[in-house]
């Protein structure tokens, strides 16, 4: 694996020229808020193509925001084309490496590429919006401008792989996890999974998050996370169980805002927001999510792999807004 540049290292725009110029964000849309994602390889880099696309058209009063790529350094040099159809929407795609002993765990590479966002975004924005890749916008996302007082905007994970059950005692991972990130029992709170509808102690899909910059919890994010994986007793129960290991950066994630933030400073978003589709098809879940008539941003996953051949007729929801997606998902 190449050599990466370390988290703390200065992050780079990737200037191209000759490419159609952005076209200027209002000012209320540099005082509102700022989109940004991450891709690793290049499925998702086109990933994120559509998920600005879908900003730049669905958005509403928001749809000119400022919208940040991050990706790695040998990424962008590798895909140059799909770079620049991401910059001629006036979108920057702005490089971003993790340390290399965060590389173990999957999915790590995002959690430093956030931080770099909410860094970025101090000063320049009242909230950023931090999305996976794999994120459509359908319509104007009017909750993401948070209320007076409160700095994040979060919604649970989609279901239970490794949360802790609420009605009984946390058990020997959480229990560390919960130590070592000194989170004070009196700061843990019941969320319900969405897909299967289990209540666990709060656990925060890592998909979206909606915060305001300046609390840095983001950036606490990249902190606690190397706590964990640099914990001998976690690393060996993620040795003992992948999914513990596959879910290690979200479960930072739940330490760094219990840790960090009071519980009146956060607010639960409906679930028109991060909906989860054809997740029942993908993973088990205890009812449809086959219809996106009042869905506000929708998830795929990795549903678009391997859909089925007639998956946009099985769709409910506007004609026009499934047949922009069927143009888009889907294809390879």
């Amino acid at each position: 694996m190449k050599s990466r540049v370390a988290f703390f290292g200065i992050s780079l725009v990737v200037l191209l020229s000759g490419l159609v110029a952005a076209p200027p964000a209002s000012a209320a849309a540099k005082q509102s808020l700022v989109f940004a994602t991450f891709a690793e390889d290049e499925e998702q880099l086109q990933h994120a193509l559509f998920l600005v696309e879908s900003v730049r058209t669905f958005a509403g009063r928001w749809k000119d925001a400022p919208a940040w790529v991050y990706a790695p350094q040998r990424l962008v040099e590798a895909q140059p084309a799909l770079v620049a159809r991401i910059a001629a929407l006036g979108a920057e795609v702005r490089t971003s490496e993790a340390p290399e002993d965060a590389l173990r765990f999957p999915l790590a590479s995002k959690v430093f590429a956030a931080a770099r966002a909410e860094t970025a975004a101090e000063g320049q924005a009242r909230v950023l919006v931090w999305m996976d890749e794999d994120t459509i916008v359908l319509q104007e996302p009017r909750d993401f401008l948070l209320p007076k007082g409160v700095s994040l905007g979060y919604r649970p994970v989609m279901h239970n792989r490794t949360g802790s059950l609420y009605d009984r005692p946390a058990d020997i991972f959480w229990s560390r996890v919960y130590r070592v990130l000194s989170v004070p029992e009196s700061a843990i709170f019941p969320v319900v999974t969405p897909a299967d509808s289990q209540t666990i102690r709060a656990y925060f899909n890592a998909g979206l998050l909606v915060v305001r910059p300046e609390r840095g919890i983001l950036r606490r994010w990249a902190r606690d996370f190397p706590v964990l994986y640099g914990d001998t007793a976690l690393v060996r129960m993620c040795r003992e169980d992948r999914i513990k290991a596959l879910f290690l950066h979200q479960t930072a994630l739940a330490g760094a805002i219990l840790s960090g933030l009071r519980r009146t400073e956060m607010v639960e978003l409906s679930p028109r927001y991060n909906f989860p589709l054809f997740f029942k098809q993908m993973y088990g879940a205890r009812r449809e999510f086959d219809s996106i008539a009042d869905v506000v941003t929708l998830r795929y996953d990795v549903y678009f792999q391997n859909p089925a051949p007639d998956w946009s007729t099985k769709l409910k929801g506007p004609p026009a807004t499934i047949a922009w997606l069927a143009g888009r998902l889907g294809k390879k």
